[in-house]
């Protein structure tokens, strides 16, 4: 059984990374024509040249890696499933002694080694060529402009409350545009500090460079009065991270489960909304499991009676399964979103029904066959 086990992985791991390398060399070619409008254009230094947008379309092969794996283990476990079906090689296994239930064992095992590789990819590799990209633009381009009004962010301190306001986040990781206005438990007005460029100092602090910061004061029943103070370095003391930031400038599913796990708390203990960001932790969480789902239903397959030209047909349809994943899993987060279904369900709902498809398969086609 070492050697059946050995064979299996090994093709179905050969399959999948042919696949793989075919689905991304496709997706870097959309994303370097959709440089190409860019190149050349002014900016900053020298401007954005072909190389930095080849540098770009490289930062952006991780998460293209990380949405498409899936969907590549499905066609390329596919792929050979078929292909030994149609040979005879699995038959000859089977008579060998590869059982059902070992024959999915075996199946899992390289499917597992999937799911870390998902979720090592998406954790950590990812979301930091995603932020590295983007402050590569931002470097040759400018800066990382959020919308009209900038992100917003506030947050709760025993002496009074905070709404942030970034405008854009520079090519050196800082930020431009900040403006901190201070509210007392009350919910009055008590100063706003803006600066035209701040830095994360650290995880507790941001320096606001060359701010000014007014002050409203109410002296009892005198009129309130302002007062205006210029501060070439004002350190703000806070909780909210450069993750945080990034979170609220960039988009969510670029982040790693333990940045959106702390961002959420952060939103939870502001009384903001958090809904979307749990969808996306939970999508996070579920989606690498997917890899096993794919593997399952790929086993049927191989119990098939093929012709000399069925085996396209199947693989095509392991092509249109794929994509409805993908798809399936995008759609069910924004309808989850709208008809405020909990947010593990409806990362969960698709996964789940591919997995009630690939068992429902295996045990009619497999088992009762």
């Amino acid at each position: 059984m070492k050697t059946i086990r050995r064979l299996l992985h090994a093709e179905v791991l050969t399959a999948v990374t042919f696949v793989t390398l075919a689905f991304l060399a496709l997706f870097s070619f959309f994303d370097f024509v959709d440089q190409l409008p860019s190149i050349g254009r002014p900016g900053i230094g020298a401007g954005y040249q072909l190389p930095q947008a080849l540098s770009y379309v490289a930062l952006q092969v991780p998460n293209h890696l990380y949405e498409l794996l899936p969907i590549t283990v499905l066609i390329g476990t596919i792929y050979v499933m078929t292909r030994m079906a149609q040979s005879s090689e699995f038959t000859i296994l089977r008579t060998s002694g590869l059982e059902p239930w070992r024959a999915l064992r075996t199946l899992m095992t390289v499917g597992a080694v999937f799911v870390v590789l998902t979720f090592v990819i998406g954790d950590f590799l990812a979301p930091w060529a995603d932020r590295t990209s983007q402050l590569l633009k931002a470097r040759y381009q400018g800066n990382i402009t959020v919308g009209q009004t900038g992100a917003w962010l506030r947050e709760k301190q025993p002496y009074g409350q905070f709404a942030v306001n970034v405008n854009a986040l520079a090519s050196d990781g800082g930020m431009r545009g900040v403006r901190v206005f201070e509210f007392d438990n009350k919910g009055l007005l008590v100063s706003m500090t803006r600066s035209p460029t701040a830095q994360f100092e650290s995880d507790e602090a941001w320096l606001l460079e060359q701010a000014e910061r007014i002050e409203f004061t109410s002296r009892g029943t005198e009129a309130s009065r302002v007062e205006r103070t210029q501060i070439a370095n004002f350190r703000w003391p806070t909780q909210i991270t450069s993750e945080m930031v990034s979170a609220a400038v960039l988009r969510p599913d670029r982040m790693s489960t333990l940045d959106l796990f702390q961002y959420i708390r952060h939103l939870n203990a502001n009384n903001q909304s958090a809904e979307r960001y749990e969808i996306e932790f939970w999508k996070k969480v579920f989606y690498p499991l997917s890899c096993l789902v794919m593997v399952v239903l790929a086993l049927p397959f191989a119990y098939l009676h093929f012709r000399n030209e069925g085996i396209s047909v199947y693989v095509f349809g392991g092509v249109m399964a794929g994509i409805s994943f993908f798809f399936l899993n995008n759609v069910f987060g924004y309808i989850g979103e709208l008809r405020h279904w909990q947010p593990w369900l409806t990362a969960a709902l698709p996964g789940m029904i591919y997995s009630l498809l690939s068992l429902g398969t295996f045990g009619w086609l497999v088992l009762r066959r």
